[in-house]
This record gives structure tokens, C-alpha cells and sequence, in this order.
């Protein structure tokens, strides 16, 4: 298995990984102008881009995903519950789907509560280990901080969503499982993120502040009481990244 994450714009993390042997791999949240990259990377590695996936409709910078799909001949996947929401076709995900890119075998976990179709992707490499090894984590759960709630407008109702998804989802992986999420330090999508970009979910169910409630009514208090600014220009970017 290879892997690479990628630091970009508005302090974003972009991934690809996949099965170097049999010549598949996955793009993750790729941001508009590093297409490239993920090309000119792919053909290092000698392997073929099969699925290039958004953890959300992004509102914080514009996805350059679907734009990597075309160029690769790739399919460029969302959440199912995308299909009313978005202007374009695309490879619908849903809860539980698993992805097999030779011996690499990604699953997906819908985690709503940033957006409503957060999603999550545990990777597992059958050379090593039946049990997953990372969790890619989007804007659900970051290093030291958890995902804003408030972009729908509805910040309670989402907040008490995510705590559902981190602790009946995330918190049920075990404590070894490796944490990449969708953002560092600088980021407007969470507060207090940290700048180092990877974690795992036994540091964070220790050390991270917004999982140390247990009280539902409590986590969402907390959540909603430090919201950051709204990401600039966040209306337009949400416009282009589900326009035709």
C-alpha cells in the first residue's frame, strides 16, 4: 500500500493511497488546481485513479474532485444524499459500502453533523491487517478539535447529530486506528485545530476536548458556544462545487 497526504489550500489536507501491486488507487478531497498532482503522482506510482471521492460538498474551498474524475476516467463519488443537492451525476455512496482498490479495501461510514452528508472512510490494507489502519475523517472529527455545526443553519440539530457520529461511529474503532483529517491549523472549519496533521483515535478520545462529554445536551453547549467566522466566500463556493 502507498499513501500520501497532501497540505493545500485553506489549510486542507488532500489524500491518495491505494494498491501499488495491482495498479488501483483513490484520490480524497481534492482541491481545485492540484489535479495535476494526483496525476503526475499516480504516474510514479504506475497505478490507475479508479475513484476520486468528496467527504462533503465542501464550503470552504472549491473541489477540483470532479474535475480529476474526468481527466482520469475515474468515478467521482458522494454521498447518496447529494443526489437532490448536486447539478451533475456522480457514483452515489451509502453508509457502509466498500470500495476495493487491489489489496486495499475502503469503507464508507456516514457521519452527518458538520454537513448532512458527511462522510468517513476507513482504510484497511489486507497485506497487513483485517482491522482498519486509518480513518480518513473529513471535517467530522479533527486533531484536537471537532467539525463546526453551523453551516446548514441549524447548529443544535447538527451538533447533537455529530456527537451521534462520533461516538456510536468513530469511537467504536479501536484505539490504534490512525486519524487524517480533512483540515490543520488555520483552517475555519473547526476551532483550536491542531497543526499536526495526523492523530489516533485513542490520543484523541483522550486528549480531545470535544470528546470528553458524554452527556449529549452538553458536547452540543459546548460545540455551539465557539463557532469560528464563516468561511469567506462560503455561498459561492458551495454554488460551484454542486453547479453542472
Amino acid at each position: 500500500m502507498f499513501f500520501k497526504q497532501l497540505a493545500t489550500k485553506a489549510a486542507s489536507l488532500s489524500y491518495f493511497f491505494g494498491c501499488g501491486t495491482l495498479g488501483k488507487s483513490i484520490a480524497v478531497d481534492v482541491v481545485a488546481g492540484d489535479e495535476a498532482w494526483f496525476v503526475e503522482e499516480a504516474q510514479k506510482a504506475g497505478v490507475t485513479i479508479t475513484h476520486v471521492i468528496d467527504t462533503h460538498i465542501h464550503a470552504d474551498h472549491y473541489s477540483g474532485g470532479r474535475k480529476l474524475a474526468e481527466m482520469t476516467g475515474a468515478q467521482y463519488c458522494l454521498h447518496e444524499s447529494d443526489k437532490g443537492l448536486v447539478k451533475f451525476p456522480f457514483h452515489p455512496l451509502h453508509d457502509n459500502d466498500e470500495i476495493e482498490v487491489g489489496n486495499v479495501v475502503v469503507q464508507v461510514i456516514h457521519t452527518p453533523g458538520h454537513t448532512m452528508d458527511s462522510i468517513c472512510l476507513t482504510v484497511t490494507d489486507k497485506r497487513r491487517s483485517a482491522e482498519p489502519w486509518f480513518v480518513i475523517t473529513g471535517d467530522t472529527l479533527f486533531v484536537g478539535s471537532i467539525g463546526r455545526p453551523d453551516l446548514a443553519g441549524q447548529e443544535a440539530k447538527m451538533a447533537a447529530m455529530l456527537f451521534d457520529s462520533l461516538h456510536n461511529r468513530l469511537l467504536s474503532l479501536p484505539d490504534t486506528t490512525e486519524i487524517y483529517p480533512g483540515h490543520q491549523a488555520g483552517s475555519a472549519c473547526g476551532a483550536g485545530i491542531s497543526g499536526k496533521p495526523s492523530s489516533t483515535i485513542g490520543f484523541e478520545r483522550r486528549f480531545n476536548t470535544g470528546l470528553s462529554f458524554a452527556d449529549k445536551d452538553a458536547f452540543v453547549a459546548y460545540l455551539t458556544s465557539e463557532i469560528p467566522p464563516r468561511p469567506a466566500d462560503m455561498d459561492a463556493m458551495v454554488a460551484a462545487n454542486i453547479a453542472l
